[in-house]
């Protein structure tokens, strides 16, 4: 297996399931309505909606770091969306393009060429590998969030 296959079987198991820490985010959200989804626990914190919201557009960023752009940072409206709209379409929209944009990032890491790991990422110090690593590391850190909001 190579360190590319690695990395994608690792985003798989924390997206999708069969992760050895526990649920994965899509488990964890399989069982969450949209009201539920839309709460906010307290002033000052997000709902597991926005949470949704701000992992598939970092997902976003990633893919489009890798297809060359330079992306720096995310605009506050982009990283941490309002949500305006709590229905069920909506809520279920969200859903489908956080599993869009899954399958978008684990296609440009199959494309991804191994031996550019070690490259740097345009306009950042650490290399494509570490921004992978990453990216797992910030899905699974927020659905540890999103199951700790499902306990409360």
């Amino acid at each position: 297996m190579s360190e590319t296959e690695r990395i994608q079987d690792q985003l798989e198991r924390a997206y999708a399931g069969n992760a050895w820490h526990g649920p994965s985010l899509r488990e964890l959200l399989s069982d969450i309505s949209s009201a539920r989804a839309a709460t906010i626990p307290k002033i000052g914190s997000h709902s597991i909606w926005q949470i949704v919201l701000h992992v598939l557009a970092w997902q976003r960023v990633v893919v489009r770091r890798m297809a060359g752009e330079t992306i720096t940072d995310l605009p506050p409206e982009q990283d941490w969306p309002v949500v305006s709209d709590t229905g069920d379409v909506a809520w279920k929209r969200a859903l489908t393009q956080l599993e869009e944009t899954h399958r978008q990032l684990c296609e440009a890491i199959a494309r991804f060429p191994e031996a550019r790991l070690g490259e740097k990422v345009s306009g950042h110090r650490y290399p494509f590998y570490g921004m992978l690593q990453g990216v797992i590391q910030h899905n699974l850190y927020h659905a540890g969030q999103i199951a700790l909001l499902k306990k409360a």
